[in-house]
């Protein structure tokens, strides 16, 4: 499974993509937007920013899936806004917005995975990989 390193390696690649391309590429992976979360250090209290993919939207908020790539371990990120679900977003590499990360519960994991899983297999590859299950997270407005 991907090594915390590497994670940031392909962070720093994708950061780097951007700022060479002044954003022209970068922010569409596989035909899903990518968007910047920063969440709250669960232990330090500082500011963690990530780039993530948001394969599917419900009622016009981003999901995003914590997978690491299969990995039996939660992204430090999941496990910082699931401590501080207040967290930042920033779509196309605009003003980072204050949202509410919700943990989606198993009645509507149910009906979430299966379009994900389905319109992109990696994310069912990653699920086979890994006997916990992945969660998902809809990005909502804060207050």
């Amino acid at each position: 499974m991907p090594h915390d390193l590497a994670l940031k390696a392909m962070n720093g690649a994708h950061r780097l993509l951007l700022a060479v391309t002044r954003g022209r590429v970068g922010y569409d992976a596989l035909g899903m937007p990518v968007l910047e979360l920063t969440t709250v250090g669960r232990r330090s209290g500082e500011a963690r920013s990530v780039m993530l993919t948001a394969p599917l939207e419900v009622d016009g908020h981003p999901v995003i899936v914590a997978s690491r790539g299969g990995d039996d371990r939660h992204p430090a990120w999941f496990l910082n806004l699931r401590a501080h679900p207040e967290v930042q977003v920033s779509m196309k590499g605009g003003p980072r917005t204050p949202m509410h990360a919700r943990i989606v519960g198993p009645d509507e994991r149910a009906q979430l995975w299966p379009r994900i899983a389905g319109r992109y297999p990696n994310y069912a590859g990653y699920q086979r990989r890994t006997t916990r299950e992945i969660p998902l997270v809809v990005l909502e407005p804060a207050g």
